[in-house]
Order: structure tokens, then sequence, then C-alpha cells
């Protein structure tokens, strides 16, 4: 006779889905009381905008007429303006960094002692390596499709997120760099 739980094979991936699609929402919930809502960030977004647009324009101007000194500094003063915009974008993003931290390691625990050695999902392809060590963790037997809750929470907390950050506007502005330390100018000076 099966078992009840064996019913429903994929309730336990299921779970694992809906508790980071809920733990998303809970994040997005914490930085719009702390961060999105404010008026200070809203200046500061649509400064980046445009002086990101300003940038953009700028620089298609500089590549179609002969370079002048003052079109360089001009553009040198608005990339400076947008990094130092960028930088207290990140500052001010980093407040709530914290308290979502906090989150997201209370319900990775929950969920680690939840299923704690238990295979969650089935992998539709065999990973290798490092990242058969990730998706493997924590589970016995040698099945290498198998699916920790740890893998696919991962999976689920990463493009949720981003996801739902796009769906609600609170995706970084389109000018903006990609975190607290952006990537070394290129220019040689």
């Amino acid at each position: 006779m099966a078992s009840p739980s064996s019913n429903f094979k994929y309730s336990d991936g299921l779970t694992v889905v809906g508790i980071s699609i809920c733990t998303a929402i809970v994040c997005e919930a914490i930085s719009w009381l702390i961060i999105y809502r404010s008026n200070s960030y809203k200046n500061l977004r649509s400064s980046i905008d445009k002086a990101a647009k300003k940038l953009e324009t700028m620089k298609t101007d500089s590549n179609n007429i002969n370079v002048k000194k003052s079109k360089t500094r001009k553009i040198d003063r608005v990339e400076t303006s947008l990094k130092e915009s960028n930088r207290d974008l990140s500052l001010f993003k980093f407040k709530s960094g914290g308290v979502v931290a906090v989150v997201l390691f209370v319900v990775f625990g929950l969920l680690n002692s939840l299923f704690e050695g238990k295979v969650v999902a089935k992998l539709p392809f065999q990973p290798f390596g490092l990242l058969m060590k990730m998706s493997h963790r924590g589970l016995q037997g040698t099945d290498p499709t198998d699916c920790s809750m740890a893998f696919l929470y991962l999976l689920c907390s990463i493009s949720i997120r981003t996801n739902l950050q796009k769906f609600l506007g609170f995706a970084p502005p389109r000018g903006a760099s990609a975190g607290l330390f952006p990537l070394p100018d290129t220019k040689t000076s």
C-alpha cells in the first residue's frame, strides 16, 4: 500500500517553491517599507535615470562630431556624477540588506530542518562537479539527479526575487551599477 506522501510526489518541491515565493514577497515588502517608498530614494533613482540618459546622448553625439576637450570634460563630469549617485543608491539599499539577510537566514534554517536529507525534486539533467555537490548537498544515495532543498531554494530565490523586483518596478535603474563594488573604469587616462 502506498503512503499518502507518495501519492503526490512533487509536494516537497512545491512547498519549497511556495515558501520561496512567500519569502521573496516578504523581502520586497521589507525593502519597500525601508527603502522604495522614501522620497530620497525616488529622487536618487530619477537623478540616476536622467544622468544615464544624458550620458548616453552625449556619447552618441560625441561619436558623430569631432570630440572637443570641453565635451570630454562634460562627459567625465556626468560619469562621475553617475558613479556617485550609484554609490549613494547602493549604500541606501544596504540598509534593508541586513534585515532581508536575517529573514532569508531564518527561512533557510527552518527549511533545512524540515527537509534535511530529503529529495525534494529530480533534476532533468546530470550535474557536473561543483554543481552536483551543491544540488546533492545533504542527501544520501548516488543518484546525481536528486535535488536537495538548498539547491532548489537557491534557484527559486534568485529567479523569483529578481523577477518580482522587475514586476513591481523595484529593479535598479538602467544606469545603475551592478552593486556596491562596481567594475573598474576601462578608460586609460
